[in-house]
């Protein structure tokens, strides 16, 4: 079976890359050039995780010194905070600073 006319009419074929909106023409484009890879050829996790393993694993242990240094300091002053301001706030820390209980 064959589907008529009125059913193809205004749609771009295969090998048209032209929008129907506006264009009745229709005519077959010239230059355009379309690559693909062969399903064959294509091995997209074939060494996802042996890749991750080495690899993943030697360029995360040369970014530590970049971002553990900061992150020790932020958090030597996040706990130094925490214990001053619950210090403060005990009976020790008011009469400490000369405040009232």
């Amino acid at each position: 079976m064959r589907p008529t006319a009125a059913r193809l009419e205004g749609m771009p074929g295969p090998k048209s890359f032209c929008p129907w909106w506006g264009d009745t023409s229709m005519q077959k484009q010239r230059g355009v050039v379309v690559y693909t890879v062969s399903p064959f050829r294509q091995r997209g996790s074939q060494a996802l995780i042996r890749g991750w393993l080495f690899n993943g694993y030697r360029r995360l242990a040369a970014q530590v010194p970049y971002w553990i240094v900061p992150f020790a300091i932020g958090y030597g002053t996040y706990t130094w905070a925490k214990r001053r301001d619950a210090w403060q706030n005990s009976k020790a820390g008011h009469i400490a600073l000369g405040g009232h209980h």
